[in-house]
């Protein structure tokens, strides 16, 4: 396939500054094998799930890991924090290859090596420091300055274990009443965790897709989620993938397509699984998603699971119906 084949034109109006007022008054697109559409309310969603469904949702949780400091010129560099490295130091993105000091606040600067990894020192509570000084990670296309609500809302009402750079984005309208309406369907709710990183959101830049290489992430699956989804499909049970990093998670492991380290009584792993078109799906038979940036890989995933053309017409009827769009837009259900 040709990585021209995944674009749509959107319009820039339609790309979601800021959330929702409350998370589960998204709009929510139903797109069925068929082809169907239907426009609901994200607080519709318990009314697609049925007693015995597994709903399995990221628990990874977002810290604010885009950074701003000045060199001792004074000149400003920003930078996001990736990876921490066994040393202790960071892999990091920033547009400039700059090597020495920084500083990012009154006892709390850093040495950067070529603009790739940085070394900090300010006290021996490192994630406090990031908290306080940090911003949260918004994409590109969100063109504002992140604000102390995007430490609350660009977050899952779930996250648990922080790692990730970028918001599992399907969660994101859930509530806790929602979850609870959920349960009381007797639909099955467990966690996985996929820590976002350059994997999920690099840009496809080759001609070809399959061409494409994704970057590993961590993920962790608990035993017990395993042997749900595996009782789940023996029986004809629905398993409910909310976003593509759980689809990814799940994914990953039962295709095969990940690296296994030593736990204790936990899977955990890296995967750098690519689903496109083509892929044979193991585990997900429901998926809950976004609306996707045209070209990249959660919409090839999401292209894999529903059909190129179907999800193309979908994103076409999202479009005219204005439809908010990326990580604080409205949500899809394919079925």
């Amino acid at each position: 396939m040709r990585t021209a084949e995944y674009d749509f034109f959107l319009p820039p109006g339609l790309i979601a500054e800021r959330p929702a007022e409350e998370r589960d008054i998204s709009r929510l697109l139903v797109l069925h094998k068929n082809g169907d559409m239907e426009h609901r309310r994200f607080s519709d969603l318990p009314s697609y799930l049925a007693p015995g469904d597994l709903l399995i949702l990221n628990d990874t949780k977002v810290f604010p890991a885009r950074i701003s400091a000045r060199k001792p010129t004074g000149g400003k560099i920003d930078f996001l924090l990736v990876t921490r490295l066994p040393d202790g130091s960071w892999e990091v993105l920033s547009r400039e290859r700059y090597t020495g000091e920084l500083v990012i606040a009154d006892r709390f600067s850093a040495q950067m090596a070529l603009g790739k990894v940085v070394t900090f020192r300010g006290g021996t509570d490192l994630q406090k420091m990031i908290w306080e000084h940090g911003q949260m990670p918004l994409p590109p296309y969100i063109r504002r300055t992140p604000d102390e609500d995007d430490k609350q809302r660009y977050q899952t009402v779930y996250a648990e274990k922080e790692g990730s750079i970028a918001a599992p984005t399907a969660g994101l309208h859930f509530t806790p009443e929602l979850l609870g309406v959920i349960r009381e369907r007797s639909v099955d709710i467990h966690m996985v965790t996929l820590h976002v990183g350059t994997g999920t959101f690099r840009p496809v830049k080759t001609e070809t897709v399959e061409d494409h290489i994704m970057d590993r992430e961590y993920f962790e699956i608990g035993p017990s989620v395993i042997a749900a989804v595996e009782e789940a499909r023996k029986n004809g049970r629905r398993v409910l993938t909310v976003g593509t990093t759980t689809t990814r998670t799940l994914e990953g492991y039962f295709s095969g397509r990940s690296s296994l380290l030593p736990a204790n009584g936990k899977i955990r792993g890296t995967t750098d699984i690519f689903i496109h078109e083509g892929y044979r799906f193991r585990a997900a038979d429901v998926l809950l998603t976004n609306f996707h940036l045209p070209q990249s890989t959660p919409l090839m995933l999401t292209a894999a699971f529903a059909g190129r053309k179907k999800l193309l017409n979908a994103y076409k009827e999202a479009i005219s119906a204005g439809y908010r769009f990326f990580s604080y837009g409205d949500a899809m259900l394919v079925l």
